[in-house]
């Protein structure tokens, strides 16, 4: 192993920071800003509830789906590679959307966002990780880059409800393209290529990716099909989902070469990580979710009141970013993290609650769902790398990255799935009435009732994985060599560049 001097600063590293920040730009700006646009296209392409259910949940099941997948491509082929392709595909399918007349079309453009999304997740973080070799740098590093991702977050629906009154929607997904170019220039000029001796060369476990995919896709498509169809359909899918499930768990457990090692999901640290980030991404999705609906489709706001609307939790996301560092060394990683995901859960409550007395409700449920995101999103992601060996962190990230995916399509699923059992007609009309808004609020309380009691139980499950595990000292993971950047004054030194080691979760 060659001598490597690491970078002692971040600014020696900012193209490749750069690069990796548009990245997670690009996943969390990405359904933030369709959120708000929904009703818009529901009217512009004659949308039904279940089509717009779907238009929100296609990007969602392809990344979450194919997540594990082109985790364990990067592992074998390179993480820089995959990127780089998967950043082509978003360049190209976010371009095409201006070729888009019919709901179906737009569902077919979500799907390939979200394969792009899926092939560029698995490296970013791992690359951003181990760009330093000091544990400050490294949390400064990742404090850089997933500030860009909740920026994205934060500003997405009030930018979106802006651009909506002086252009048509199709210009919120087109934007991606140059977010994706600025992406491939920084990540191809700032991060040197992977050595073959980086990548390991275990061969691809195709079966179970075919069984884990079909699993999260049956997870999310039978409880629409329940509420749209009735009969064989369901029933089929559910058989289907079930087969899956069962089939990859068996097939992860005897295959020599498993695409997911179950015994380390079953870690202490990693289940509990895991569980809180089902949590906080699950009560989000619905909030984001049934806020954007109660404002337009129940309250009749118009796109650009709505945007503001969301203010509250743009300001909690930007603001305080600067607090996440002292909370954490102040309470500890665990406490942190539970309380954080609970902060979300309660913050998805108290809309549930009191969301339909009016605004100030919806302005406090957004500023603690902010609040507890801001805190979870690293430190479950922590929590979980900190539990697994340094040669399973790519597929290990994948893991936490399809965790947070399945859950935030879960919860609008769940959502899309009540709303069309529960409203007559679609939940978009031109014109509100009395009726038609008492209906969606009722409904938005069902589902938020529903999604606040099971992220309740993720955070219970945490609570309980992380105290068994408290008196079980995890395997100290061995020490992660830092890679090489090229736009780093020490990237001309000799290095390893060790692909498959530990990188947190994005927040």
């Amino acid at each position: 192993m060659s001598a490597h001097t690491p970078p002692a600063r971040l600014r020696d590293t900012w193209i490749a920071l750069s690069g990796l920040s548009a990245v997670f730009l690009f996943e969390m700006l990405d359904n933030s800003v369709l959120t708000v646009a929904l009703p818009t296209i529901g009217r512009d392409l004659a949308a039904s509830t279940a089509s717009l259910q779907w238009v929100s949940s296609a990007y969602s099941v392809a990344f979450g789906g194919l997540m594990l997948l082109f985790g364990a491509v990067a592992d074998r082929f390179g993480r820089r590679r995959t990127m780089l392709v998967g950043l082509v595909l978003l360049a190209a399918a976010s371009a095409a959307t201006v070729l888009v007349t019919s709901v179906e079309q737009l569902i077919v453009v979500r799907v390939l966002t979200g394969l792009a999304a899926a092939m560029t997740t698995p490296g970013s973080m791992a690359l951003t990780f181990r760009l330093f070799s000091a544990d400050h740098l490294r949390v400064r590093a990742l404090t850089v880059v997933s500030t860009a991702g909740l920026v994205g977050l934060a500003v997405g629906p009030t930018v979106g409800g802006f651009v909506l009154t002086v252009a048509p929607w199709q210009v919120l997904l087109v934007a991606n393209v140059p977010i994706a170019l600025v992406a491939l220039v920084g990540i191809r000029s700032g991060i040197v290529a992977d050595r073959p001796a980086d990548l390991h060369r275990h061969p691809l476990d195709l079966v179970g990716a075919v069984l884990g995919t079909a699993a999260v896709v049956g997870v999310l498509v039978t409880p629409t099909l329940a509420v749209s169809t009735t009969g064989w359909p369901t029933w089929a899918a559910a058989t289907a989902t079930v087969a899956a499930v069962a089939g990859f768990v068996v097939r992860e457990r005897t295959a020599p070469h498993p695409l997911l090692d179950l015994t380390l999901v079953a870690r202490p640290l990693v289940a509990s990580g895991l569980a809180y980030k089902a949590a906080a991404g699950l009560a989000t999705a619905g909030l984001s979710y049934a806020v954007t609906l109660q404002l337009q489709a129940a309250w009749g706001w118009p796109p650009a009141l709505a945007a503001l609307g969301t203010l509250p939790q743009v300001v909690v996301l930007l603001a305080s970013g600067r607090f996440v560092g002292p909370v954490v060394r102040r309470v500890g990683l665990d406490r942190a993290a539970w309380t954080s995901a609970t902060a979300v859960v309660v913050g998805l409550a108290v809309f549930t609650l009191s969301g339909r007395t009016g605004y100030p409700a919806v302005a406090v449920a957004l500023v603690l769902v902010a609040a507890g995101m801001r805190v979870v999103g690293a430190v479950a992601g922590a929590s979980v790398l900190s539990g697994l060996p340094t040669d399973r962190t790519s597929i290990g990230a994948a893991l936490v990255d399809t965790a947070s995916e399945l859950a935030t399509a879960v919860g609008i699923a769940a959502t899309g799935t009540v709303l069309a059992a529960l409203v007559p007609g679609s939940v978009t009309v031109a014109r509100t009435t009395a009726a038609h808004a008492a209906a969606v609020v009722g409904a938005l309380q069902v589902a938020g009732a529903v999604i606040t009691v099971v992220a309740a139980l993720f955070v219970a499950v945490g609570v309980l994985r992380a105290r068994r595990g408290a008196g079980t000292p995890e395997p100290t993971p061995t020490p992660t060599p830092p890679v090489p950047s090229t736009s780093s004054s020490s990237s001309s030194s000799s290095s390893t560049s060790a692909d498959h080691h530990q990188e947190p979760s994005r927040a």
